[in-house]
């Protein structure tokens, strides 16, 4: 991983898995030249559900959140490239789609606040994608490659 590069977390949730959209968010995230460095494909449990959303346990929507996100299999990511958190996010739009601009992941394919199709770490929240990539991969599973259009998204860098 060169030293501009970040890894940040991303799951395409219950109803994008549904909705048949895991092949058309990759392809954005290819087509903007980040590189995928892990990916799984699972059903997720109450337990890894409750520690994923951890943050908002004491919150109103906190079961619903759960119940949400375990009723049916998610795609989860770790997707690589200079400051990865914060494009990924700028890509993905607003927590709520009706809010997203289209164009975005969430403002082309979603109208409701629950079903908002991806999750998408925050780049604010210092230390989340480090958590949320633990929660979902063990280390063995992240691959570390060289990928051959690097030279052709990136300029050279000056030695």
């Amino acid at each position: 991983m060169s030293h501009h590069d970040e890894r940040t977390f991303v799951m395409v949730k219950p109803d994008g898995v549904q909705r048949g959209l895991i092949g058309e968010i990759v392809s954005r995230f290819e087509d903007r030249g980040l590189k995928l460095v892990a990916g799984k494909f699972v059903q997720l449990d109450e337990a890894l559900a409750k520690e994923h959303y951890g943050e908002h346990e004491d919150k109103p929507f906190f079961d619903g959140l759960v119940e949400f996100i375990t009723s049916g299999p998610v795609f989860a990511m770790v997707w690589e490239g200079a400051d990865a958190t914060r494009q990924v996010r700028a890509m993905v739009g607003e927590t709520d789609p009706a809010e997203s601009a289209p164009g975005t992941i969430r403002g082309d394919f979603g109208l409701d606040l629950g079903h908002n199709v991806i999750h998408a770490s925050d780049h604010e929240d210092e230390g989340a994608n480090e958590r949320e990539i633990d929660l979902f991969f063990d280390d063995e599973e992240l691959v570390d490659y060289d990928l051959d259009t690097a030279a052709w998204v990136y300029e050279e860098e000056d030695h």
